[in-house]
């Protein structure tokens, strides 16, 4: 029997993320990135920051998607989020539309793709980011945050380390008294800043994740990316660059990075 084109955006979106068979925490992504274009679809903005997981996301029709004004309202939702979220972040949430819409017209639940003329963001790390002004460097690095983010931010800025590199560290890679990684992990070497917040950030912690979520992981997370002593999972890029924006928008988190790197 063949199954009914779902009429609600939601229904689509659950019915495409059973078929793509992902696990949890890749479904957890995929569902909020395709939420977020659902605001754009109504033509509201997106809540930003947490409050972005915890909004309800608009009722709309999935023949939305083949309204003349599908292609606009999600071009102006790019602009507009292109000030407040990291390149890499609305790179990976429009690769997820992308992929949705094909399925979707593939069942012939739509005609078009107004994703069409929409091109992916520059990354930051090709080599074409504009290190922050001193102004914005004091800015991120003294304007009150968690702990975490200015740990974060620190390292990057001190180290020049890529946001990859800074994220797969574990505590136990850390020469602390060094200022520096041991020889068994990727070289990373880091200034005063830094060395006055990771003894705090590690909180007595010996083994896992340098950077943590703020919630428990889930059961599905690979040993190595979740902490013995916390149960929390390795912060993510996505959300170290959502919550740099957060605090700071208008910039992104490769921008720490000093030009000679």
């Amino acid at each position: 029997m063949t199954t009914r084109p779902p009429v609600e955006y939601a229904v689509a979106v659950d019915r495409y993320l059973t078929a793509a068979a992902l696990g949890t925490a890749s479904r957890r992504i995929y569902r909020i990135a395709l939420d977020t274009w659902a605001w754009a679809l109504a033509d509201r903005p997106a809540p930003a920051g947490p409050e972005r997981r915890r909004a309800r996301p608009p009722v709309l029709p999935l023949a939305l998607l083949d309204h003349p004004d599908a292609a606009t309202r999600l071009r102006s939702a790019v602009t507009h989020r292109t000030a407040v979220t990291d390149p890499r972040t609305l790179n990976r949430e429009l690769s997820t539309l992308r992929a949705a819409i094909a399925w979707w017209r593939t069942q012939g639940w739509i005609r078009t793709d107004p994703t069409a003329g929409l091109r992916p963001l520059p990354l930051p790390e090709t080599g074409g980011t504009t290190p922050l002004t001193p102004d914005e460097l004091h800015t991120v690095l003294t304007r009150r945050a968690p702990l975490r983010e200015q740990a974060l931010w620190h390292l990057l800025h001190e180290s020049g380390a890529t946001i990859e590199t800074a994220l797969a560290l574990d505590t136990d890679d850390l020469d602390l008294p060094g200022r520096r990684t041991h020889p068994s992990a990727p070289p990373v070497h880091w200034r005063a800043g830094t060395a006055r917040l990771l003894p705090l950030l590690l909180a007595g912690r010996t083994t896992g994740p340098l950077f943590l979520t703020d919630r428990r992981a889930p059961a599905t997370t690979p040993a190595a990316d979740r902490c013995p002593h916390t149960g929390r999972a390795r912060l993510s890029y996505r959300r170290a660059a959502e919550l740099f924006t957060t605090h700071h928008p208008g910039l992104t988190l490769a921008r720490l990075r000093p030009a000679h790197h």
